[in-house]
Formats: C-alpha cells, sequence, structure tokens
C-alpha cells in the first residue's frame, strides 16, 4: 500500500487538494497521512519568558483542538465521494513546513506527497517562493501539486515532458503505472530546439520500447519551449502535467509571468513533479 503525505492548514485551497489527494490514493490504493504544522512565537534571548513551557503548551493545545474540529469535515468528505475506507492518520507538528514535511517522508516512508497551492499569479507564485515551491524542490518523492482552482475531474490524459534522457524512463514508467490504475492515456512531449542534443535513434528507441503502452509521442520543432507546452496542455486536454524536477532553474525559466497569467486563466491543472537525480 502507497503512503500518501498530505500537507494541509485547513484552508479552502488544502480541502480543495484533499479531494484530488482522496481520488489519488483510491487509483494507487494508498493511505493518507495528514499533516499540520505550525509554528512557535520567536523571542529574543535576552527576553525569554519565563512561562516559555506554558505558551508552547497552550498553542500546541490550541493546534490540536483546531485539528480535532477541522479532521471530521475531512472525513465528510471521503464519506461524501464514497471514499471513507481510505485509511486517514494524522501527524502534529511544531516547527517549519519544510523540515517537517522531510520528516514525515522519513519517518512514516512517504511515497508521495500531496499539497495544495494559491496566488493571484498561478503557476508562478507555485513555481518560485511559495510553501509549495520550496517543498517541490526540496523533497525525493514524487509530489501532486493541486493549484486553487483545479476541481476534479476524472484522469483521462497525462501529459509528461521529457528530454529523452535515460534517467526520464524510469519516471516515465511510474506515470504509465498511474495512467493504467486511472485508464488513461500519457501523451509524451519533447520540445526539439536548436540546442537539443537527443538523437533521432533515441527517440525511435523510445518509441519501440513503449510501443505496448498507452502513450503517445509527440515531437515538435520550436525555440519557444514554454510557448510549446502551455499549446500542448490545452490542445491536448491533459488533465494532469507531469514534469521531472532536474533542477529549480528549469522551472523557473519555463514559467514567466505572462504565459503563467495565459494558463492561470484557462487552464489550471495539477502537476506531478516527479524528482530525478
Amino acid at each position: 500500500m502507497k503512503r500518501i503525505l498530505f500537507p494541509t492548514d485547513f484552508s479552502d485551497t488544502a480541502t480543495n487538494a484533499f479531494i484530488h489527494a482522496l481520488e489519488f490514493a483510491n487509483k494507487v490504493n494508498g493511505e493518507l497521512i495528514l499533516l499540520h504544522t505550525f509554528n512557535l512565537p520567536i523571542y529574543d534571548n535576552q527576553f525569554f519568558p519565563e512561562n516559555y513551557a506554558i505558551i508552547y503548551e497552550s498553542m500546541e493545545l490550541a493546534q490540536f483542538e483546531m485539528f480535532k474540529r477541522e479532521i471530521p469535515k475531512l472525513r465528510a468528505i471521503a464519506e461524501e465521494r464514497k471514499l471513507d475506507k481510505i485509511r486517514l492518520s494524522h501527524r502534529l507538528m511544531d516547527g517549519d513546513l519544510l523540515p517537517n514535511i522531510k520528516k514525515s517522508i522519513k519517518v512514516d516512508k512517504i511515497d508521495f506527497v500531496v499539497m495544495g497551492t494559491a496566488g493571484s499569479t498561478g503557476w508562478e507564485a507555485f513555481f518560485l517562493g511559495t510553501n509549495t515551491g520550496m517543498v517541490i524542490t526540496g523533497i525525493d518523492v514524487p509530489m501532486l501539486c493541486v493549484p486553487q482552482e483545479a476541481k476534479f475531474e476524472k484522469i483521462e490524459i497525462i501529459g509528461f515532458t521529457t528530454r529523452f534522457r535515460p534517467k526520464d524512463k524510469k519516471a516515465l514508467k511510474l506515470v504509465l503505472k498511474i495512467a493504467k490504475k486511472s485508464n488513461a492515456k500519457v501523451k509524451c512531449l519533447y520540445v526539439k530546439t536548436i540546442k537539443s542534443d537527443v538523437e533521432l535513434t533515441t527517440i525511435a528507441s523510445w518509441e519501440t520500447e513503449f510501443a505496448a503502452e498507452p502513450i503517445d509521442f509527440y515531437i515538435v520543432e520550436d525555440e519557444n519551449v514554454e510557448s510549446v507546452i502551455l499549446d500542448f496542455i490545452m490542445y491536448k486536454e491533459v488533465d494532469i502535467l507531469t514534469m521531472l524536477t532536474y533542477k529549480r532553474g528549469f522551472f523557473e525559466g519555463l514559467f514567466s509571468p505572462s504565459l503563467t497569467k495565459k494558463i492561470a486563466i484557462n487552464n489550471e491543472i495539477p502537476i506531478l513533479a516527479i524528482p530525478i537525480e
């Protein structure tokens, strides 16, 4: 059984992402571990309050009470979607979000993370500086990132961007497993530019190797990689876009503000980010 970590602040954005987490868990035969973090007040060492322990305990109790109040609401959502048999467990941790997520990934042996993201600039904020952006570049397990406006729809098409590197193949095989459980098709995109170094024989070998799989390959020659990907999402009716996180700079270069605005207005879809070593 796959173990899926779901960090939540119980906001509307997180609640929307929870629906995606439930449906994802249902497809991959997984269980959900809900993580809520909180920060204690920071004090100057010279003015450290004598009752700090009491402050800590009162804040922890307040967070715990909120946790108890919110969990039944999530269970009600699961019951409404007839997914209440999915196992839910909980973690309440103090401290910063990213270290706590990393700790939970290690301690709880997490396979996937599902997290909501919000921001007036859509994907730009998502990749450049939000909590989700920090997490996506800081963990070593696949992460399903759910924009605020991405309402759950049946997954029929999964987009997969690649540069046909040997290491990409492992990620593609993972995506194909998810696609088969969802009865979905994978559409694989490679944008060939003047600087591209992929041989035609490499592309042909991939097409041969995956010929029996539910996958189509698309090779587009264009210097504007960003625009091609955005058009690909739109015209191929992609429900989830898979992207490989080689390094943070790849995302920063991929999503400029103007293009982000276009996709935020027209096409809010989840992203499955898969780290590549």
